[in-house]
């Protein structure tokens, strides 16, 4: 449960592994979250995503049925859809902490990231996606240039919150008719920065570090 005052997505964000980027404090203070997740089914599946500021004050929730080809598809447009809402109502300049289920996709978001920020454009690692998503690819990492910082940590389906929106549409028609919001979170008061425990130094196993 999110402590008061926080995000529950900022909870998440704070105690998940980021693939390849080293997590010390100062990277937890985040302006927005963006969780999302894809569903496929042979019957149909569907895409969700949870935007959220630092402060846990809702910015959108989207559920949308979708009928993906696969469970990568899935995903892919998932995070689309998440960071296309994210960037109709956040500022170029905001620092973003993506939450995804995958673990290919939240590898190839921070890698993606790191060969940007790199001097010759080289990743820890290739970056290498599915045939049938790179067009939702093309998107995804327009949007991730489109922020000042981004990075993806990867937290278990089960404590996804884009999870049961993506996985029953259905029955969450009603989050698309929440009204439009575009917050900014307060800047955060340096000397009230939190630290995670020791362990977390040594959890992403020796990855590179960037801000």
């Amino acid at each position: 449960m999110a402590a008061h005052g926080r995000s529950a997505l900022r909870d998440l964000f704070d105690e998940s592994p980021t693939p390849h980027i080293a997590h010390p404090p100062h990277t937890h203070h985040r302006d927005f979250y963006v969780a999302t997740d894809g569903s496929f089914r042979e019957s149909g599946g569907g895409l969700g995503a949870v935007i959220e500021t630092r402060d846990g004050t809702r910015v959108a929730r989207v559920a949308t049925a979708d009928t993906p080809p696969d469970n990568n598809v899935a995903e892919y447009r998932a995070l689309h859809l998440g960071l296309d809402v994210l960037a109709a109502r956040a500022p170029r300049d905001a620092c973003v902490g993506v939450l995804i289920d995958h673990d290919a996709l939240a590898s190839n978001v921070n890698a993606t990231i790191l060969a940007t920020n790199h001097p010759d454009g080289k990743a820890p690692r290739p970056v290498s996606v599915p045939a049938a998503t790179r067009h939702h690819w093309r998107g995804i990492q327009a949007r991730l240039n489109g922020f000042a910082e981004v990075r993806a940590a990867r937290i278990d389906s089960d404590q996804n919150p884009a999870h049961p929106l993506a996985n029953t549409p259905e029955h969450y028609q009603h989050v698309n008719r929440e009204s439009d919001r575009c917050v900014l979170s307060e800047t955060p008061d340096p000397a009230a920065a939190e630290f995670p425990p020791p362990s977390r130094a040594n959890r992403n196993g020796g990855g590179r570090a960037s801000d």
